[in-house]
């Protein structure tokens, strides 16, 4: 028997090599692990911001190695390139970069790929046994602490305003000076914007930091078209994650369980009770609704049920992506329409947050039927944020009360069949996993549409998404399972044991990298399964 070993050492800096998919044997997977010693690193730092610093550093340093060896008139394949993640703005933990201890001693791990060039044995032993160390080496020398300790601190002060927001009653802030709107490939702040500035009278002080508290609650955002409150919902979703030195969100800090609703005009609901919102639907149950092809009104109401049943305590509702007629009825159509199925968002909102705690942010231009319900509201003008609640209110004074409707039960979960929860298509012996830069998901006989989850960063964190249902379909052990719990613990497992343990090099067409999702977006994507059977649990089942 011959033994490769799959480690090479350049004095004290392992590479560890392996196969990215066993059809690319020209295209390994080297894993860079530097021992913390020859950065000056202490080990009680907080290992994902370090992980992410050095991943960003490492970036510049693949770029120089590129601008080595390109050549515009050959391929990858035929010249050679290395690849490294690209990340985007927010904090996440990754498999391409992270700590890891060996023999006591503590590594830092940075993971890329190398397209070796097509019959240039030469060049390949150059770029991987020459060029690699010698940048390598570079990027040692050059490791910037002093910029390490100011990405320390920035991430340890969100962590504060976290803390704050939770045990104060806030859902949201936003810091004076972000600058919320994005730049053309949004990634970034728009040069030239206005920075934030909070109103006087709902400005927080958090730590020296100060800015816009959001209270729990009902929040409305108006204003006129082209005022900026698209992109403060859009900024306030961005906050469920930490954000870099730069990206002008640093301090936009949102309650982490937090998701975007809209209309999903299309979807697959399963078995879900949307009575709250719908009571009745012609051949169908509201109570236990299922469709292959879900309305604006049905996919609206069955998204914030599911995201109830996630956990999530922050709803973000912008009207122009809403069913309108699921939003809100005004009191002529009431009058003219006596049997109506759809009891309006306007009054569920306030029992949303007085019965389950679920807060809500809404950008309304076009109604004022929430202005009643809400216990804050923010006008936007021209971008400028203005605090009119109590003018608001005034205008609601002779508004006519609506009829209270009786309160509902807000389900907490269901459980699964794992009958046709398989990454195998029916009749076949080989498993089928693709995530589509189109917008789809595919696991075994499942083609899932995504389009509509905003919350997910990258196609890296959607891989890990893909990765970690295909773990849990063929692992299953239960005739019926409860997701929440199964996920909860795949995601404790990543946290701990590291995001690559859900990785697969049998599936084509993956590239290498995986961010950390939230157990919202892999639900999310279950939840639009179209082949699963959901099952409403015993009440003893319930977490």
């Amino acid at each position: 028997m011959i033994y490769e070993d799959p480690i090479y050492w350049n004095n004290d800096v392992a590479y560890y090599i392996e196969k990215t998919h066993k059809l690319t044997p020209d295209k390994p997977c080297i894993t860079i692990k530097i021992p913390f010693d020859r950065l000056g690193l202490d080990e009680k730092m907080d290992q994902v911001v370090l992980a992410d610093f050095a991943l960003r550093e490492w970036v510049d340093q693949i770029n120089t190695l590129n601008e080595l060896i390109y050549n515009r008139s050959r391929t990858d394949k035929e010249n050679g390139a290395f690849y490294c993640f690209r990340p985007t703005n927010v904090l996440l933990k990754r498999n391409v970069s992270f700590v890891e201890v060996i023999s006591e001693k503590w590594y830092l791990c940075i993971m890329i790929t190398v397209q070796l060039p097509f019959k240039d044995n030469n060049k390949a032993m150059r770029m991987l046994c020459k060029m690699l160390p010698k940048e390598v080496e570079k990027f040692i020398t050059s490791f910037d602490l002093i910029k390490l300790n100011t990405a320390l601190k920035l991430v340890k002060k969100q962590h504060m305003i976290r803390e704050w927001l939770k045990t104060n009653g806030y859902c949201a802030f936003i810091g004076n000076g972000s600058i919320l709107p994005r730049n053309k490939e949004k990634n970034g702040p728009l040069e030239g914007a206005l920075p934030f500035t909070s109103p006087e009278d709902v400005e927080v002080e958090i730590y020296g930091m100060r800015g816009m508290g959001i209270k729990r609650g009902v929040t409305v955002i108006t204003g006129g078209g082209y005022s900026g409150k698209s992109t403060m919902l859009d900024a306030l979703n961005s906050g469920i994650y930490n954000h870099i030195i730069g990206d002008g969100r640093e301090f936009v800090v949102t309650d982490q369980s937090a998701m975007e609703i809209s209309a999903e005009e299309g979807r697959s609901i399963k078995n879900i009770n949307i009575t709250p919102f719908i009571k009745w639907i012609p051949n169908s149950s509201a109570e236990q609704f299922s469709t292959d092809y879900a309305s604006g009104s049905t996919s609206q109401a069955a998204n914030i049920m599911e995201a109830i049943n996630y956990g999530c305590k922050l709803l973000l509702i912008d009207e122009d992506r809403s069913a309108t007629n699921f939003m809100i009825q005004d009191i002529k159509m009431r009058s003219l329409i006596k049997h109506e199925p759809i009891t309006p968002f306007t009054e569920r909102v306030r029992e949303l947050y007085e019965a389950v705690g679920v807060s809500s942010v809404l950008v309304i231009g076009g109604s004022g039927e929430f202005l009643s319900v809400a216990d804050q509201i923010i006008l936007m003008d021209n971008v400028v944020p203005k605090n009119v609640t109590q003018e608001a209110k005034n205008l609601c004074e002779n508004d006519k009360p609506h009829e209270r409707i009786p309160h509902t039960n807000w389900e907490r979960e269901r459980k699964i069949n794992t009958d046709h929860f398989s990454s195998y298509p029916q009749g076949s012996g080989t498993e089928k996993l693709i995530v589509s830069t189109m917008g789809y998901m595919m696991i075994g006989d499942e083609q899932i549409d995504i389009r509509g989850l905003y919350n997910i960063t990258s196609h890296a964190q959607l891989a890990a998404i893909a990765f970690l249902i295909r773990k849990i379909a063929i692992n299953k052990q239960d005739r019926h399972i409860l997701l929440h719990e199964k996920i909860k613990k795949a995601l404790e497992d990543m946290e701990r044991d590291g995001v690559d343990i859900v990785f697969s090099s049998f599936f084509p067409g993956f590239e290498r990298w995986l961010e950390l999702p939230r157990i919202n977006e892999v639900l999310s994507v279950i939840n639009r399964m179209k082949h699963l059977t959901f099952i409403q649990p015993e009440p003893s089942e319930q977490l």
